[in-house]
């Protein structure tokens, strides 16, 4: 949903998104510095945006950013047994995306472009493609 006015998202959004992000980034056991540059932020910005109240508004990058790993997320919940699916994000990948590194970092060193391929490397494992 986004603000006819300013063109965007609507404050709840942008609230639902981060308290999702916040609960995701524990459940993966992300450091401080991991979560805020996942969410393109200073590690300072994320402290308070995970709290319930946050004033600042995301960008659409931003926001994107943090669709995309709820997606990854319900997708490795989906695909993989639990802790598996809590782990994945921390564990070395073989995989083409990957090359060996973890997941995560691999997402931060690629920022959104490779958050983006590591949701539709997933996806398209869930998918059988």
């Amino acid at each position: 949903m986004e603000s006819a006015v300013l063109g965007r998202p609507a404050p709840d959004a942008q609230a639902v998104a981060l308290k999702a992000f916040a609960r995701i980034a524990d459940d993966w056991s992300l450091t401080l510095a991991e979560a805020a540059t996942l969410a393109d932020m200073s590690a300072s910005t994320w402290k308070r945006a995970k709290k319930p109240g946050y004033a600042g508004d995301l960008t659409r990058d931003q926001m994107l950013r943090l669709s995309a790993l709820i997606g990854l997320y319900k997708s490795l919940e989906l695909y993989f047994n639990a802790p598996l699916s809590r782990d994945w994000v921390k564990l070395p990948n073989l995989g083409p995306e990957f090359d060996g590194a973890r997941p995560v970092d691999a997402m931060v060193a690629g920022g959104l472009p490779k958050i983006l391929r590591v949701r539709g490397y997933v996806d398209a494992l869930r998918g059988g493609v």
